[in-house]
């Protein structure tokens, strides 16, 4: 449905897009990863030719949208586009911001699309607020109301550009389930995201971008559980854990618990399980005695639903779980009691306390 050869972009001398060629077949759901400013974005406004393109085609159902004799605003009525920002029209209500385009652009008539649009409304769950005005919603009810917009104009293809990444966290999972519905009903669909368990469980094939290449594409199973290359490696590495470097006593431990909190939030983990990791770390730094040279590293295993707590501490070997003057110590038995096994070892000339926190 969707096939791009040798594409490139720049902007100026800046190179965003290297040479990317993909096929995407009819009801496929890709989900496109990777680091910040690694042209991400510009790749799906180029699919719609938002950006136009430097070098490289286009085609859509075969039809090259790069060419002179192509009817481009036809052949973008195909593609629907959800952006970061909502973009309604914030002086008209719901239901005339998903019917203002079927009347002014496909020529329909405006009973059709009130009907169509109040489907649409029933679909995404805002059929109360149909007259309601986009100042008058939260962040993810603007978000469902902008998919079902899209959806008013019959597009073959969707667009997503980080569609929950100016969302609450708790308004994420009603736009992301939205989607999942689309893509059940099998709606072609090139998704730019940063939700990586949606990402998972949601798509056909992900590609991983990074230097403005396609730098790995396959199946979520391949890229999450076994990606081949090294860059996909670090990034799957790095989204799956949070690092915390501390070097002095005086460290800022509110922004490394606010730090905590977002990546807790980030995976979804209830507000319990958030609770404990922070009151968790916060104690085995109570315990610490030398804070020249620490490491904590969170991280969340989406398979086994378990998080992990990994303190490293630079210095002479010293066990505060096997310490005989600790052993009635408030903090350490919290440690104990929220934690479904804590361990210590010694390497290197560091301490390392690996504590496996308690799920629901």
């Amino acid at each position: 449905m969707i096939k791009v050869r040798n594409l490139s972009k720049h902007f100026g001398e800046l190179v965003v897009l290297k040479d990317i060629s993909i096929d995407i077949s009819k009801g496929e759901v890709i989900s496109v990863i990777g680091p910040s400013g690694t042209g991400k974005s510009t790749l799906l406004r180029c699919l719609n030719l938002l950006e136009v393109p430097t070098g490289g085609n286009i085609f859509i159902d075969d039809v090259p949208l790069l060419d002179k004799n192509t009817n481009v605003p036809k052949l973008r009525q195909k593609m629907g586009m959800v952006f970061q920002s909502f973009n309604l029209y914030a002086h008209l209500p719901v239901l005339e911001n998903l019917t203002i385009g079927p009347v002014k652009l496909l020529g329909k008539k405006k009973a059709e699309a009130n009907e169509k649009a109040f489907e649409l409304l029933k679909v995404v769950g805002l059929a109360e607020k149909a007259y309601s005005f986009p100042d008058e919603l939260s962040g993810g009810q603007k978000q469902r109301v902008a998919i079902a917009r899209c959806m008013a104009m019959e597009p073959e293809i969707l667009l997503f550009d980080e569609p929950t990444s100016a969302l609450d966290p708790t308004m994420v999972s009603e736009v992301l389930a939205v989607i999942r519905r689309l893509s059940r009903e099998g709606m072609t669909m090139v998704i730019v995201t940063h939700e990586m368990e949606f990402a998972r469980n949601t798509s056909s094939r992900v590609f991983y971008m990074d230097e403005g290449l396609i730098y790995e594409e396959g199946t979520p199973q391949q890229i999450f559980d076994n990606p081949r290359k090294e860059k996909t490696k670090a990034f799957i590495n790095r989204i799956r854990s949070l690092n915390c470097h501390i070097s002095s006593n005086d460290y800022d431990l509110y922004a490394m618990q606010g730090e905590m909190e977002t990546f807790c939030e980030k995976h979804m983990l209830s507000k319990r399980v958030t609770g404990y990791v922070l009151h968790i770390a916060e104690e085995v730094l109570v315990l610490q005695k030398d804070f020249s040279d620490i490491n904590l590293n969170l991280s969340y295993s989406e398979k086994e639903g378990d998080v992990e707590l990994r303190c490293e501490s630079a210095g002479p070997l010293f066990n505060p779980l096997k310490d005989e003057t600790l052993e009635d110590d408030i903090g350490l038995k919290l440690i104990k009691g929220r934690c479904k096994s804590v361990d210590h070892v010694y390497e290197d000339g560091k301490n390392i306390l690996l504590l496996r926190i308690k799920g629901e």
